[in-house]
């Protein structure tokens, strides 16, 4: 009888550990590694669907900032069944597995379970595309901007590539896009290269890459970034004007109305970390940029402080507001 009983529990603790293990996993756990074994571990086979979302960090930097982890969080409870992909260039020389011991971001993103961290190779991603030539011949080490020059490479190869969405780090998603391929307009007349979307080998992609070499002016920030995608969009089709809240179309691509992510523009982006009256709603839009390139003041999320950045943080993405802003 005793041996039965015994027999007993140990089935039973086996079971709620691993019940509690996979739990914690799911929850973001940030006292377990997480296993990378059950996750495909070829980025092809990842986004081979055309349907994954694709974030870039082109400097070494391995510790995701807390607006990072939240645009890749956000992303990930808003689109919970398509892969989420963060490129580093600062992987290359390390394993995920390395970094997710020591890093409490990295942790985080990575327990997420359809969240995948590879490194950034662009020698390799550029492969098959008119990228690689001047990848190849460029001096990236006289370059000024090149942090954005290489991220504005990189995003075009992988979509073109594979497809899917991509977003910059500073975005916070609020609701589903319910386009395939489309561009974001910033404002009348001017694209925005900060998000877009194609489906795999779309011929505006591959014509913002011929472009991008042909009209290559490193020294000209966003020369092949928006100004590229501007340019390109001009070629196939007069741009639309926005009156009210429509949006365009160009050929198949939808062009969408400059609310649907940049209903604070960038003049006015101190607003975020603001405290409102009554928070906006944001109703009009699918996510949110909040222009960290401009903020070379260093304004961040602050506990407590009731702005509107934090009202964000806390609804789209409570992991990294609880693990990055509030226990710190």
């Amino acid at each position: 009888m005793l041996k039965a009983a015994g027999l007993l529990l140990s089935i039973m603790s086996i079971v709620v550990c691993g019940v509690l293990y996979g739990l914690s996993l799911n929850m973001g756990c940030l006292l377990c590694l997480p296993v990378f074994s059950n996750k495909p571990q070829k980025l092809e086979n990842i986004l081979k669907p055309g349907t994954g979302i694709i974030f870039l960090e082109t400097s070494d930097r391995l510790e995701p900032r807390p607006l990072v982890s939240c645009a890749v969080e956000s992303a990930a409870r808003i689109y919970p069944e398509r892969p989420v992909v963060f490129l580093m260039k600062g992987l290359v020389n390390h394993t995920v597995e390395e970094t997710n011991r020591t890093l409490e971001a990295f942790t985080l993103l990575s327990a997420i379970h359809n969240v995948f961290i590879f490194p950034l190779d662009m020698e390799t991603l550029f492969e098959d595309t008119p990228l690689l030539p001047w990848f190849i011949k460029v001096n990236y080490t006289g370059e000024k901007h090149w942090l954005h020059i290489s991220s504005d490479a990189s995003r075009l190869a992988i979509i073109w590539k594979f497809g899917g969405i991509y977003m910059d780090t500073d975005i916070i998603s609020i609701r589903r896009i319910p386009m395939e391929n489309f561009l974001a307009a910033q404002h009348q007349n001017f694209s925005s290269n900060g998000i877009f979307s194609f489906s795999p080998q779309h011929g505006f992609a591959w014509d913002c890459m011929n472009n991008f070499v042909k009209k290559y002016n490193g020294n000209l920030w966003g020369n092949q970034g928006p100004f590229l995608f501007t340019r390109i969009l001009k070629n196939w089709c007069s741009f639309p004007l926005f009156n009210g809240k429509e949006d365009g179309l160009c050929q198949n691509i939808s062009i969408l109305n400059p609310q649907r992510f940049y209903p604070i523009g960038y003049p006015s982006w101190r607003l975020y970390y603001k405290v409102w009256k009554t928070n906006p709603t944001f109703n009009e839009s699918y996510a949110l940029h909040l222009w960290n390139y401009m903020n070379s003041e260093g304004r961040s999320v602050v506990a407590g402080s009731n702005t509107l950045v934090e009202h964000l943080y806390k609804t789209y993405c409570p992991k990294t507001y609880e693990v990055l802003i509030q226990n710190t």
